[in-house]
């Protein structure tokens, strides 16, 4: 089983101390060939790119968006824009690389970030395509993303019941995606900033092999990012392991000192 890495880093966030914890992890899974999954958690963008298409098309098109994604945090100012235009270099990458001959080929691509600059710093989700981020909050499990797909959109019209979709042929088929066609803003969401939040943020490898039930259960039992990845893969993995499984845990708690050299502040 692939090797789960976890980062902890000292925030003030409105003169709240807070302790961010979060881990990390993609597998291929026990049916695939490769790995077209991606992902990228350096604070403060938690990101995961499904890439589709062709033998190599979706592993070009993933790691081609986590690449410029990881620009915008080097450069410092993780932004809608900045992102976006990321993206938009992301799909001129994806369609000058030699490996990418196949039309479909492109990624999902969905997560959350940190807003420094907001006039109250807050949680931006951000997402294109099917892959999610959940919130565990009190307790209770919501899917903070909508799924750009066909069953989705089936569902949204009364015409499919979320137990029919699980099984439909058109379950994998995606309405949006980084690369396939030209590009699309992600869909945004703005949350507060609360201590005991925990981020689930994962591809559909995950969700196929988990319901909702499931990753709240893997939460409750594992108190830390770290165990509670492992134990999600793992289980992920023993359901099936259909598809390449990528999932990044971030957990917002209190913190006693925000006086480290990786501290940020924002008031």
């Amino acid at each position: 089983m692939a090797e789960t890495t976890t980062t902890t880093r000292s925030v003030t966030v409105a003169q709240r101390h807070l302790l961010l914890s979060w881990a990390g992890v993609t597998d291929q899974g026990r049916r695939r060939d490769n790995n077209q999954d991606a992902f990228l958690a350096d604070y403060p963008l938690f990101v995961v790119a499904d890439g589709m298409g062709g033998h190599a098309g979706g592993e070009i098109a993933s790691q081609s968006t986590v690449t410029r994604l990881q620009g915008v945090v080097t450069d410092g100012a993780v932004t809608r824009p900045a992102i976006e235009h990321a993206l938009e270099r992301a799909v001129a990458d994806i369609a000058d690389h030699p490996e990418t001959t196949d039309e479909g080929t492109g990624t999902t691509l969905t997560g959350v970030f940190l807003d420094l600059e907001a006039e109250q710093p807050q949680w931006v989700s951000l997402n294109i395509g099917d892959s999610r981020v959940y919130l565990l909050r009190d307790d209770r499990l919501v899917q903070v993303t909508t799924d750009h797909s066909v069953v989705q959109e089936l569902i949204a019209a009364g015409k499919l019941s979320p137990e029919e979709a699980e099984g439909h042929p058109y379950s994998n088929v995606i309405t949006r995606a980084v690369g396939a066609s030209e590009l699309t803003p992600p869909d945004y969401l703005t949350i507060d900033v609360q201590q005991g939040d925990r981020f689930v943020i994962c591809s559909d490898g995950l969700t196929k092999e988990l319901t909702d039930y499931g990753i709240q259960h893997f939460l409750r039992e594992h108190a830390e990012p770290g165990p509670a990845v492992d134990a999600m893969l793992a289980a992920a993995l023993e359901n099936g392991g259909r598809d390449n499984v990528t999932l990044i845990i971030v957990q917002v708690d209190g913190a006693d000192d925000s006086s480290s050299p990786d501290s940020d502040t924002a008031e």
